[in-house]
């Protein structure tokens, strides 16, 4: 890789100290909240409002102290709330009364 460039946060690639940490390799189930945001990705996808790049690029681009801070799909749901709210789908407020319904 170009050591001229310098690499996004995300990009941990070839970077010691990940290289070092052993990789859990055993299987694992999904949490109801992991099922729950992978089917919206999914209905998403299905009805073309939001692309499998849209995801990705809006992941890379969360701030490095929450990219590296959230789950993987902690930071899926940042990235599909992120797309629609710059799509229009819903507004901020809208958001904030549905995260505080009981």
């Amino acid at each position: 890789m170009d050591q001229e460039k310098p690499r996004a946060h995300h990009d941990m690639g070839g970077i010691a100290k990940f290289m070092c940490e052993p990789v859990d390799i055993e299987p694992h189930g999904l949490t109801e909240f992991d099922k729950t945001v992978d089917a919206i990705r999914q209905i998403l996808g299905a009805k073309k409002i939001m692309s499998t790049d849209e995801l990705r690029r809006a992941i890379e681009a969360i701030p490095e102290d929450q990219y590296l801070r959230l789950s993987y799909y902690r930071k899926w749901i940042r990235s599909i709330t992120d797309n629609l709210l710059a799509k229009g789908v819903f507004t901020e407020a809208e958001l904030r009364a549905a995260l505080e319904e009981p």
